[in-house]
């Protein structure tokens, strides 16, 4: 057996056993949901929502190692910084600064992130929906109440 034979046999045996490593795809209850106008929970869910909710929606690919892994960590590390779902729970003084921060990343075009765009096109944010969630977070911070859960 040649060696590039042996390379291409050795490739689909790794490739085929990194698909037994298991990644979780769940999404936890909704416990504290946060609550906004109608506008606003249309942009949170085209644009937000997989990865900063409980809500995901596990593509195709995320079945599929090694982008497995990669979707998994984003999902993780977006519900760990900030999760829609979980608002109600957040005290006052962390709502207020993670509405600041969603202002500054929408401003600063940093969300959503630009390896997530490409496959999911309807999550790019037009600048009608940058204006719904920056005058959102400014509203929501000026009246001195987070938007409270449900």
């Amino acid at each position: 057996m040649s060696t590039g034979r042996k390379a291409l046999i050795g490739l689909a045996v790794l490739v085929l056993g990194i698909q037994l490593v298991p990644v979780p795809r769940e999404n936890p209850p909704v416990v504290a949901p946060v609550s906004v106008p109608d506008d606003v929970q249309t942009v949170l869910e085209n644009s937000c929502y997989d990865c900063h909710s409980n809500l995901t929606e596990w593509p195709w690919y995320s079945r599929v190692a090694p982008a497995s892994w990669l979707v998994y960590r984003d999902v993780k590390k977006g519900r760990d910084e900030l999760n829609f779902s979980e608002w109600g729970d957040y005290s006052e003084r962390r709502r207020n600064r993670k509405l600041e921060e969603v202002e500054e990343l929408v401003t600063d075009k940093k969300m959503p992130l630009k390896i997530y765009l490409p496959l999911h096109p309807e999550a790019r944010l037009s600048v009608a929906d940058m204006e719904t969630l920056i005058d959102w977070s400014r509203s929501a911070r000026a009246s001195g109440e987070s938007p409270p859960a449900e």
